[in-house]
């Protein structure tokens, strides 16, 4: 039987770009999860009008959104995480998926460091990232290059992960526990865009930046240590 594959899908105020992300997935998986994060917008209004699952989760935090679609999508065998701004190109969904579908990995996550996709990246963005995965490489001897939020991984191997941040650690977070659990990683380089519209919630302001930086590096440390 084909795996059931679900794309989660945290929202805080894109009712910009969600409408363009949905009218492109909704066709190629089971189900999408929209995870409405206290948006003041109509984000849960396209969401539903376009036929995406909508989960209602106001206490913000990206992690807490995370966490709140995993719990509507238990029924489903692959989740995929997507962002809903179009930074990331939703056509290379499937070849995020391949390797799980082929049996050779339990978790990919991509990556934004090629030539023209970094370029999109702020340098506070690429170097953060950098010197996280440079972090992670070297004390759990793994070959990340980036933090890419577009990532799928199998329901079975999430549910080993036992994931707990809320907001801005949840990917590097992720990253580290698959190495300490010896999941199957691959990193699949993806093209990667600026946003389509609206502000980031972290690279749009320095004070986003600042809290991602900081929490991304208390996860490694914790990680490591404990």
């Amino acid at each position: 039987m084909k795996p059931s594959v679900c794309i989660i899908i945290p929202a805080l105020n894109e009712e910009e770009t969600l409408p363009v992300l949905l009218d492109m997935i909704l066709s190629q998986v089971a189900e999408v999860i929209v995870v409405d994060n206290g948006s003041e917008d109509d984000t849960s209004l396209v969401a539903k009008s376009k036929g995406a699952k909508l989960v209602f989760e106001p206490r913000r935090g990206y992690g807490q959104a995370c966490l709140s679609g995993i719990a509507a999508a238990q029924e489903h065998d692959i989740l995929v995480f997507l962002d809903a701004d179009l930074s990331d190109d939703p056509r290379v969904l499937s070849k995020l998926l391949e390797p799980i579908l082929r049996g050779e990995a339990d978790f990919v996550v991509s990556s934004r460091m090629g030539v023209e996709s970094r370029k999109a990246m702020s340098w506070v963005q690429r170097n953060g990232n950098r010197f996280a995965c440079l972090l992670m490489n070297w004390r759990w001897r793994a070959n990340y290059t980036d933090l890419g939020p577009f990532r799928a991984i199998t329901m079975a191997a999430l549910k080993t992960l036992d994931m707990k941040d809320l907001n801005y650690g949840w990917t590097v977070e992720m990253q580290i526990k698959a190495c300490k659990k010896r999941l199957r990683v691959r990193e699949l380089e993806v093209p990667y865009g600026q946003r389509a519209g609206g502000k980031s919630k972290v690279s749009g302001t320095l004070s986003g930046v600042v809290k991602a930086g900081s929490k991304i590096l208390y996860i490694i440390a914790k990680e490591a240590i404990f």
